[in-house]
């Protein structure tokens, strides 16, 4: 850790009160093209919640349980809410810290879970005199911690099935749709998100029979995205006769609004009007596998700068995802 002397966490933000939701629901999609009534929409999923998203509190607990093991000082800045990643950075300079390694609580390769990000810290960086320089440390989709983390809890939903379901069950891993074209370019030569996910996907289900599906799709009908969607899966897994199913959220680290609503609400009502028994692992959130994860990440070698072609920004403004 001596090539460091700070820990940045930066995650993608969430609302805390009701009165936060739609001015950050506007700071997501600002110059996107988003329509109003599309935001108004996803408003009224995290009211329901009490326009509090869970990812900030999830944050804030990774932090305490990672700090025993990690002897830096450790920040959190967010891309869409607050602690804004340029407010953490004015703290951060004016505490002398020069250098720090970031972690990104974002483990895939596409231009929305990591090009954004670097994009975002160069930006914050920029309108911070004597900002430090900030190391992303590696994507870690198939790092054994988060593997780990991920087996214990579908396992753990396994358990939670009638039992006489449990052996015949399937596992349905699910993560965000991007457009087909974000996800063609992502990584240094194409294909890297879905690729990772089905590489995470297949070291958590072992021997047991799975799918990767989508959710969270939130653009103009005319604009491919990666399908099937998840509720769609759902029926057609039950009209073949699937016993059961496990939802895996394999695309996230921590509850965000889209396993919340988009998994704990919808896909379980799809389940329920289906007949289907279903239950939903957990996110990798603070399983002490993923904690010492974090840790571990920092003694690895510094990993080496994205190119710059890789996951390049879309060519055009498309409607990117309202929620986190």
């Amino acid at each position: 850790m001596g090539r460091y002397d700070a820990l940045l966490v930066v995650s993608f933000g969430g609302p805390e009160k009701p009165e936060d939701v739609m001015p950050f629901l506007e700071n997501v999609v600002r110059g996107r093209g988003v329509p109003r009534e599309r935001l108004v929409e996803v408003e009224a999923h995290y009211q329901g919640f009490g326009g509090v998203s869970p990812i900030n509190q999830q944050c804030r607990d990774l932090i305490e349980a990672v700090r025993p093991l990690v002897d830096l000082p450790i920040y959190w800045g967010n891309r869409n809410w607050h602690p804004f990643l340029a407010d953490t950075l004015r703290k951060m300079a004016a505490d002398g810290v020069r250098r720090a390694a970031a972690f990104v609580t974002a483990a895939y390769s596409s231009y929305s879970s990591c090009r954004q990000y670097l994009d975002d810290i160069a930006r914050a960086r920029a309108e911070v005199p004597g900002a430090p320089e900030i190391v992303k440390l590696r994507h870690y989709y198939d790092h054994p911690g988060f593997i780990a983390a991920m087996s214990d809890h579908t396992r753990d939903a396994l358990d939670r099935l009638p039992a006489e379901h449990r052996d015949h069950a399937r596992l349905v891993f699910t993560a965000h749709s991007i457009p087909v074209s974000m996800a063609e370019s992502s990584g240094p030569s194409g294909g890297a998100y879905e690729a990772q996910l089905r590489a995470a996907a297949s070291l958590v289900a072992g021997d047991r029979p799975w799918d990767l599906v989508w959710q969270s799709r939130s653009g103009p009908p005319h604009v491919p995205w990666l399908e099937p969607d998840v509720c769609d899966h759902l029926e057609t897994l039950a009209a073949s006769g699937t016993e059961a199913v496990v939802l895996v959220p394999i695309g996230f680290v921590s509850d965000h609004m889209e396993v919340v609503y988009d998994l704990d609400t919808e896909a379980v009502a799809k389940a329920r009007e289906l007949g289907l028994p279903m239950t939903r692992a957990a996110t990798a959130g603070t399983h002490p596998r993923f904690v010492s994860m974090v840790a571990e990440l920092l003694e690895e070698p510094e990993p080496l700068p994205c190119a710059a072609t890789c996951c390049p920004a879309p060519r055009r403004p498309t409607a990117r995802p309202a929620q986190e």
